[in-house]
């Protein structure tokens, strides 16, 4: 690993747990909601010769620890990338990440290079999928008896076979491990604290004025391609990629494709401001020199 650096870091309320690997400009990874960051195993390995790749695991998830007190993801994620000195970065988050993502990119404009939003919902935006019906009460029934592998398996038919797929559609090995990481959360038993959200982001997609991909799989819940397309159709700018075929975990089921699109998105990204630099005669935009990186 080139400069692994990993462990907790302390904000009001918590202790986030982090790892970040890499060089070069800052690739920050939200992990989700059924999940922690071991699921971007695969990404960091693909992408850590180009970019510092920093990863944590939100409240209530993983080896993030938390006390019971209100708490705002997006204020989590700007004092995890202080304490970092990160003062922009690329920013990617997966369904529950992509949302974090996007408050993000709004509530902090200044300090986004570029947003990729996968599977992702949109705050305030919601998309009914009648395949679900009788699925999201029975999710609140164990949770509240507390039958983890109950709850476990059934959103694990959502978000990795995919509503209305059989259990064996994708490879056992990737469905043990969404098993096994959605149930380390749970048996975890962290504070149900609060979480403080923000405005709505439904309405203010136009503000996004970074460069944005936005990508889904056709077999997802009918929500999550709904929000994508708007997400496309109304951030300035943005790209689409849809995974034919492929459900919630787009990374896990097609990692090499999602390795490449993503890293061909974020190095024209990275061109597009080199570009930029060079014309007005500025190394990095903040007085200081750009390293330099070597493609392979």
């Amino acid at each position: 690993m080139k400069n692994p650096d990993h462990g907790h870091i302390e904000v009001p309320g918590a202790r986030l747990y982090h790892e970040a690997e890499g060089e070069g400009p800052a690739l920050t990874l939200i992990h989700a909601g059924v999940a922690h960051l071991r699921m971007w195993d695969q990404q960091v390995h693909a992408w850590r010769e180009r970019f510092r790749v920093i990863r944590y695991d939100t409240r209530g998830f993983g080896r993030t620890e938390t006390d019971d007190v209100p708490y705002s993801n997006v204020e989590d994620l700007r004092l995890l990338l202080d304490a970092l000195g990160v003062d922009r970065t690329h920013l990617l988050g997966m369904s529950r990440g992509g949302i974090i993502a996007t408050d993000f990119a709004l509530a902090y404009p200044n300090r986004v290079r570029s947003l990729t939003w996968v599977a992702g919902g949109i705050r305030g935006f919601d998309v009914d999928d009648p395949r679900l019906e009788a699925i999201w009460p029975e999710m609140e029934r164990l949770e509240q008896e507390r039958d983890w592998t109950g709850l476990v398996e059934l959103e694990t038919q959502v978000w990795t076979d995919g509503p209305g797929q059989p259990t064996d559609r994708v490879p056992a090995e990737l469905r043990r491990q969404m098993v096994g990481w959605n149930m380390q959360n749970y048996l975890a038993e962290q504070p149900a604290s609060q979480v403080i959200q923000p405005p709505p982001a439904v309405d203010r997609l136009a503000e996004i004025a970074v460069p944005t991909l936005v990508v889904w799989g056709t077999l997802d819940e009918l929500g999550v391609p709904s929000a994508g397309e708007k997400m496309a159709a109304e951030v300035p700018g943005a790209r689409r990629h849809v995974f034919d075929g492929v459900a919630h975990m787009v990374n896990l089921e097609r990692p090499q494709e999602f390795n490449q699109v993503v890293l061909d998105f974020l190095t024209e990204v990275e061109a597009a401001e080199d570009a930029k630099r060079s014309a007005k005669g500025d190394s990095t935009g903040d007085g200081s020199p750009r390293p330099t990186r070597e493609f392979g």
